[in-house]
């Protein structure tokens, strides 16, 4: 088990490599200089160069970027070109709205999802089984950003039970946050909890006549019990899968998201530092979602190895 762990980490750690350089390469070509942006154009060329010398933008690429990775290593993400602070208070202070938007939209996908999932698949080809696969076809199909603004003008304009946008900041008590965060938690989780419930109705489905499931029915335990107890947690490995995989697209999602709310997350600083062409946010905020969703798929992994001992033994 150690050395699957070693294992692991190793490839953790050269992927989280690999990211960043390409990371910094997509950076380093993108059109337009960060310090005629800055000063615009009525700067002088003798301006323009103190700036550029300033910011580090006169030094070649590979040195760019090794001075960039070992600030990253020693925790110094640098400073933001458009706020002047350091990025790593920046990324912080907007974590505190998206991970627990991100955390909150799984918890919904995963209430909504298994019961579903699982009783779809005990009343197969039933009613229950029909309705639970048009909910799954109409969440997936619908976009995230578009069930948001249908909530704003639900519970925010017609009925005025919700802030249809902004956040009021943790200090304003954890109720005032946490409702702020709920409509846009449903409209990231609709979308993931009907994949999430076909993945959990066919695993379902795979192992309800496997023998050990037949066997706990012989004796005697009821239909719903041998299922919950029996076949739900040997169909987990397809699910943790898809929750690994939705906990990317969570992410993805809330660039978009958070948007529409109005929300100070990382999404919305991704998107104004794309558009203020704050390079050296934009690279530490993109290297901080790829390592999140590549620790993500490395516990997904581990996940694995505790699930299920026959992948143990195997592995040994």
């Amino acid at each position: 088990m150690i050395s699957i762990l070693i294992r692991r980490i190793v490839s953790l750690v050269i992927t989280l490599l690999v990211v960043s350089l390409l990371i910094f390469a997509v950076m380093g070509l993108l059109p337009g200089d960060p310090a005629a942006i800055m000063l615009g154009t009525s700067a002088s060329p003798e301006t323009l160069a103190a700036l550029q010398k300033q910011l580090g933008l006169d030094q070649p690429l590979p040195v760019r970027y090794l001075a960039w990775l070992a600030g990253v290593f020693r925790g110094d993400l640098g400073q933001s070109y458009t706020y002047g602070v350091p990025v790593a208070g920046l990324i912080a202070e907007r974590l505190a709205v998206t991970l627990p938007l991100a955390l909150m939209a799984i918890v919904l996908s995963i209430l909504i999802a298994i019961p579903l999932g699982v009783q779809a698949a005990r009343k197969h080809n039933g009613i229950f089984d029909f309705v639970a696969g048009l909910f799954s076809y109409m969440s997936i199909a619908v976009p995230a950003f578009w069930v948001g603004l249908l909530l704003i003008i639900v519970f925010s304009s017609m009925l005025g039970w919700m802030p249809a946008g902004g956040f009021p900041g943790w200090n304003a008590g954890l109720g005032a946050g946490l409702q702020a965060l709920v409509m846009p938690a449903i409209a990231l989780a609709l979308p993931q909890a009907g994949v999430l419930t076909r993945v959990a109705r066919s695993a379902v489905l795979e192992v309800m006549n496997e023998d050990f499931v037949r066997t706990a029915r012989a004796k005697g335990l009821s239909d719903g019990v041998a299922i919950w107890r029996h076949a739900v947690p040997n169909a987990a490995l397809p699910v943790v899968t898809m929750l690994g995989l939705q906990f990317t697209f969570l992410i993805a999602g809330a660039v978009l998201v958070e948007n529409v709310f109005n929300l100070p997350g990382l999404g919305r600083l991704a998107y104004q530092a794309l558009s203020q062409r704050d390079i050296v946010v934009m690279q530490d905020v993109v290297l901080f979602f790829s390592a999140l969703v590549i620790l993500m798929n490395f516990l997904v992994d581990l996940a694995y190895l505790l699930i299920d001992p026959r992948l143990r033994a195997g592995a040994r």
